[in-house]
């Protein structure tokens, strides 16, 4: 937590015992907005006066239920409350103040704190809103970038998807080429592998009218030969 957003719950709580003050009609009520350098470890002394001992325990008292009901503060200390003349609570960074009217003109606190400023609980109410205010409007001018920074970190993924896409873009497309590739190149090897029966048929046909001349041949000699044989028989039967 940040040394302003401490300050700024500081003030709330302040505020509320101010309230309380308010309520419980104690007199007087003030805020001391104290010196950094004078003040010590407190930023603020609320200050009250009560008529009596009752009314400044009871001030007392409901300051301690509504912090610590509505914002969980405890005060580290409390002083004066058997006496109730001057009862003083603790929270560290503020300081509760009650007196009695009588006590208060006589321990003069505020003229003690000379470098403190004084405030009045509706003056005080009105710094605190308009600081709430002001960071209210810086957190919704800041809205848009923060919205912004948002996305971009939730598309960071996306974008390095698409990237690696894109690397990979030519190895698909030469993946897709190769199967369609991959029917032509099997009948290119079956069509390498039928090569040489076909050559050798090829060759088979070529061969095929030589083997065939050579038994026309063949009969056409046994003709002739029983042609010429018929006449010489014929010859010898009439020589007789």
């Amino acid at each position: 937590m940040t040394t302003s957003q401490v300050k700024q719950e500081t003030r709330i709580l302040v505020q509320a015992a101010a309230a309380v003050c308010e309520d419980k009609k104690g007199e007087d009520t003030r805020i001391l907005e104290l010196d950094p350098v004078d003040s010590g470890l407190s930023d603020f002394f609320l200050i009250t006066s009560a008529t009596n001992e009752r009314q400044a325990v009871a001030i007392a008292d409901d300051i301690e239920f509504r912090l610590k009901r509505d914002f969980g503060a405890y005060a580290h200390s409390v002083e004066g409350r058997r006496q109730g003349e001057w009862i003083l609570l603790d929270y560290v960074d503020f300081v509760v103040h009650v007196f009695l009217t009588e006590r208060r003109a006589f321990y003069d606190i505020e003229r003690l704190r000379k470098s403190a400023r004084p405030l009045t609980p509706a003056e005080f109410d009105a710094e605190l809103k308009a600081e709430l205010a002001e960071k209210t409007r810086t957190v919704r001018e800041k809205a848009p970038v923060v919205a912004k920074a948002k996305k971009a970190v939730k598309k960071a993924p996306v974008v390095a998807k698409a990237k690696k896409a894109v690397k990979k873009a030519p190895v698909v497309a030469k993946a897709k080429k190769a199967v369609k590739k991959a029917p032509v190149a099997a009948k290119a090897k079956k069509a390498v592998k039928k090569a040489p029966v076909v050559a050798k048929a090829k060759k088979a046909v070529k061969k095929a009218p030589l083997a065939a001349k050579p038994k026309t041949a063949a009969k056409k000699t046994q003709v002739m030969s029983k042609t010429k044989a018929k006449p010489v028989a014929k010859k010898k039967s009439a020589g007789r």
